[in-house]
């Protein structure tokens, strides 16, 4: 007889998870059944905004595989249907049929947990309003283009400044929207520090967005047909006629936490390497819904990347059909756009490296995209924080035009591998005057940085 593994979730940690698992065992080895609860499968969510936005035009362009393909390769997949309830100790779960509310047990040999994320919704009057969006799955995207097409009002607020929030934002000034963005912190995208946060906030005035800093929601104001009408703070009144909510993403566990499976300080399951939950030797669990090791800090972080999701999945599935792998962990790296301006970090912040009670120093170093003279340069800002007295690198954050954001991955492989300052002077990377000045911006920031740790070593 073959065995049956249930997952929970099909966009890319599940589907990943699943697909593996029918290249190492035949249908007649192993029953796989995929539970989903919207109506599609394998997409792209970080290409929501753009395609909200008008740069990609077709909804289907986002998704990498059909539910047909998915069945094709006798894969039991069941949309619109929710599990509600997870029985480890009958090794079952319960789903509900969202069309009909019928309800039925599945069993199970192997149980995949690839819930996901939910957008942050605080408990404020009027969040439930019309015209009020989260923008996590392609059934929200298709909802807030719905909205967008059914409503003539042209005021769209953004509320919370991160990387949906500015996202969004730039997709709304595509569609000719007049943009607002209320964020609560001291400048927009949180994940940078302030100091390069406020790069963003003057680039997305130059674009027509409305940014106010310092913005605490206190309430959605809505009309009498129950839609929204404006948005409130503790010292203003924005009118709207839709809202996006990019305050952030909270890992959806609660099906999990009623199961009693172990869940970190985010709310995100803990797994082993194998990304088996702790504990459990036939559950496995990834994407958005877990906790990662962050390798720069050695905390356990939540991290909702669809990079990782979809790494996650390719290990969960080798581990349901009989193989092994592993994932080490993240150093926590990001890539963004406003416009032409790329936004991109890794590793640590200031206070990501206070809170692990690390000692550091930062540089901050002006460069430019390719040699001076060559058409086309533009300026860049690099940030770097080392360790004192090791000088190991503790993280990056890049701010600039074209060119700028992709650098960043020469500092996540040094992150990863460990390196110090001193030793990123010395890599040996491409050069030539279309695509970088003599002395690359990072490794810039990298000599500045081993002047700064040595001149703290002399006190």
């Amino acid at each position: 007889m073959s065995e049956r593994v249930v997952v929970i979730g099909a966009d890319a940690a599940g589907m990943a998870a699943a697909s593996q698992a029918r290249r190492l065992k035949k249908a007649d080895e192993l029953e796989i059944v995929v539970f989903e609860r919207g109506h599609f499968t394998s997409y792209s969510a970080c290409g929501i905004p753009y395609w909200v936005g008008g740069d990609v035009r077709d909804r289907d362009e986002l998704i990498a595989r059909t539910p047909e393909e998915h069945r094709a390769r006798r894969i039991d997949l069941r949309l619109r249907t929710e599990v509600v309830e997870i029985d480890i100790a009958g090794q079952r779960v319960r789903a509900r049929d969202l069309e009909t509310g019928a309800e039925s047990w599945t069993g199970y040999g192997k149980l995949v947990i690839a819930t996901g994320a939910t957008p942050i919704r605080p408990p404020l009057p009027g969040m439930d309003a019309a015209g009020v969006h989260g923008v996590q799955t392609l059934d929200d995207g298709q909802a807030l283009i719905d909205t967008l097409e059914s409503t003539e009002g042209r005021r769209a607020i953004v509320v919370g400044a991160g990387y949906i929030g500015v996202e969004m934002a730039e997709a709304f000034i595509n569609r000719g929207y007049e943009v607002t963005m209320l964020n609560r912190g001291p400048e927009p995208m949180s994940t940078l520090d302030p100091d390069m946060g406020v790069l963003i906030r003057k680039a997305m005035q130059g674009m027509g967005i409305r940014v106010i800093d310092d913005a605490e929601v206190i309430e959605i104001r809505t009309d009498d047909a129950n839609r929204v009408r404006a948005v409130a703070t503790a010292d203003a009144e924005y009118p709207a006629d839709v809202v996006v909510l990019g305050i952030g993403v909270r890992p959806a566990t609660d099906l999990a936490r009623a199961a009693g499976l172990p869940l970190g300080a985010s709310g995100g399951l803990l797994t082993d390497l194998a990304m088996r939950v702790r504990g459990h030797e036939n559950i496995w669990a990834g994407g958005d819904c877990v906790e990662v090791l962050d390798l720069v800090s050695g905390a356990q972080r939540h991290i909702p990347l669809g990079t990782h999701a979809n790494k996650h999945g390719q290990i969960i599935g080798s581990g349901v059909g009989g193989d092994y792998a592993t994932f080490p962990g993240v150093v926590g790296t990001a890539v963004s756009k406003v416009c032409d301006l790329e936004v991109a970090r890794t590793g640590l912040r200031e206070k990501d490296a206070r809170a692990a009670g690390l000692q550091f120093v930062t540089v901050v170093i002006e460069s430019t995209s390719r040699s001076g003279y060559f058409p086309g340069t533009a300026p860049m800002t690099v940030k770097m924080l080392a360790e004192r007295r090791t000088g190991r690198l503790l993280g990056v954050q890049i701010v600039g035009r074209e060119g700028a954001g992709k650098r960043i991955d020469i500092a996540a492989v040094a992150l990863t591998a460990r390196m110090t300052v001193e030793q990123m002077v010395s890599l040996d990377l491409g050069y030539a005057p279309p695509f970088s000045p003599v002395w690359d911006p990072v490794l810039v920031a990298a000599r500045k940085a081993v002047t700064a740790v040595r001149r703290d070593e002399r006190g």
